[in-house]
């Protein structure tokens, strides 16, 4: 499962600089790449979030 989970990443990431795009348009380089790490972490965060949530109910 290693490619599908660097795949959500990824579409967090993107996401993510979308949204800054979208937001602020004249956003600068260093606010995109902020914005994909964020997304990339961000997604790394919720599954985790959502895996403990899951054994605790299982």
């Amino acid at each position: 499962m290693g490619l599908l989970d660097e795949a959500e990443k990824i579409a967090g990431a993107v996401a993510a600089v979308e949204g800054v795009k979208k937001l602020d348009p004249g956003a600068g380089i260093m606010a995109e790449g902020a914005a994909a790490i964020a997304g990339f972490e961000g997604v790394k965060a919720v599954k985790e979030h959502i895996e403990n949530k899951e054994e605790e109910q299982g």
